[in-house]
């Protein structure tokens, strides 16, 4: 696993003895992995034993800490590999092992939390329109407007997830206008692309 420079000077820092004791440690890397699985954002500064470190220092090995985890459950690590890399970033086998504990006891709800995170949003696959002409209203007055039934099909999620249609309806200057702002996107994505 490649970490960047920020998560493993974090690490090496959470490594470091003089820093975190092992109780300390061990608290800290819990807070992490509790941290991902619920959605409190003060878990980590709020527990009495760690509010003797400086809070800027722990801020940054627990970002670290959190970063690690999650890199290593999206890459389904074995313990070899995380061994590897914690050894790396200077852990000694016992802390090595703590996390190594913390991490095969967490992985499984880490594992359906991020694949509940969908990675594609909905994409247009397909577009169908009809011309309809209002003659009159509910009310018997005459309209005489065109309007035009838009039905765009969507498929959800990378593998054709569940498809599903969004149905609407708008007049020629909206169409006009939806069709302008359709170029702009398009324009936009290729210029996106060719940077």
């Amino acid at each position: 696993m490649e970490l960047s420079d920020s998560v493993a000077q974090g690490l090496q820092i959470l490594a470091d003895s003089a820093h975190f004791d092992v109780k300390q440690f061990t608290l800290l890397i819990e807070v992490a992995f509790d941290s991902l699985l619920s959605s409190r954002s003060d878990v980590v500064l709020d527990h009495p034993e760690l509010k003797n470190i400086d809070q800027a220092l722990l801020k940054h090995c627990h970002v670290a800490a959190a970063s690690f985890i999650l890199e290593a459950v999206k890459q389904n690590a074995d313990k070899s590999t995380i061994s590897s890399c914690l050894e790396d970033v200077k852990f000694d086998t016992e802390r090595a092992d703590t996390f190594y504990t913390a991490y095969q006891k967490n992985k499984t709800n880490l594992e359906n939390l991020l694949s509940s995170i969908d990675r594609c949003p909905p994409h247009i696959t397909d577009a169908s329109w009809r011309l309809e002409y209002c003659i009159k209203n509910g009310h018997v007055h005459k309209v005489n407007l065109p309007s035009y039934l838009i039905s765009f099909s969507t498929e959800n999620g990378e593998n054709g997830g569940p498809s599903s249609d969004v149905n609407f309806s708008c007049t020629l200057e909206q169409l006009q206008d939806l069709v302008a702002k359709l170029k702009d996107a398009s324009k936009s994505m290729e210029r996106a692309s060719q940077l």
